[in-house]
């Protein structure tokens, strides 16, 4: 492969992952735990956007309410994650990458 050919394909992919970067920084998921108790809300690079606790959790121990808040963080994690690897997938799709 000549060199014109591989910096085609590097300025390519650059151009892909900045668009799945902006994409990811755009999408907001949300992290639920005991019931609506805690609600988070991150992007797709994990930036908390809002944290909810509703009132009735205020009256618990403070272990069990940083465990409720820790769920659904853990929860928008995961979710952020998965569209972590779609995005990011579909953005390298199709261009040869080294292993």
């Amino acid at each position: 492969m000549e060199m014109n050919d591989l910096m085609a394909q590097a300025q390519q992919l650059q151009n892909r992952v900045a668009a799945a970067q902006e994409k990811l920084a755009n999408t907001t998921v949300r992290g639920i735990a005991n019931g609506g108790a805690c609600i988070v809300e991150m992007t797709g690079k994990y930036d908390l956007k809002s944290l909810k606790l509703r009132d009735d959790i205020s009256g618990r121990p403070a272990d069990e309410i940083s465990q409720i808040v820790l769920s659904a963080l853990l929860d928008a994690k995961a979710k952020a994650d998965e569209i972590i690897d779609d995005v990011m997938g579909d953005a390298t799709a199709g261009l040869p990458l080294p292993e």
